[in-house]
């Protein structure tokens, strides 16, 4: 049976020795992401205005260094990061973390999207 979730539902998480942050999806596959551009990715309210939803974090202000101390899943829905600048607040939704891959693949599939949906 076909499950219209997997894409978007965690198998399993993984922080590498590397400060990389490897996520394998239930449909297989495998998201790679570095810790400096997830942190800058961060959907909290002290990092996203939340009556705009413009992004008010700084990127260059995050650490090159940057690192998750802990990762915890939240409910069903997501997870979230503790960085090693102290950083704690944003809960990454699954959706939004599948959305964020840096594989050629989901930038082609998330740029033909966004082309689609353009006026």
């Amino acid at each position: 049976m076909h499950d219209p979730n997997a894409g978007t539902t965690p198998e399993r998480v993984d922080l590498f020795p590397s400060g990389e942050i490897g996520i394998v999806w239930k449909d297989a596959h495998e998201s790679v992401y570095s810790s400096r551009y997830l942190r800058q990715q961060c959907p909290c309210a002290a990092c996203v205005d939340e009556m705009t939803g413009k992004r008010i974090l700084d990127p260059s202000s995050v650490p090159d260094d940057i690192v998750p101390r802990i990762v915890q899943g939240v409910g069903n829905y997501g997870v979230q990061f503790v960085w090693s600048d102290g950083h704690s607040t944003g809960i990454y939704s699954h959706r939004a973390l599948r959305g964020l891959c840096p594989c050629g693949s989901c930038r082609a599939d998330a740029d033909s999207n966004s082309a689609v949906a353009a006026p």
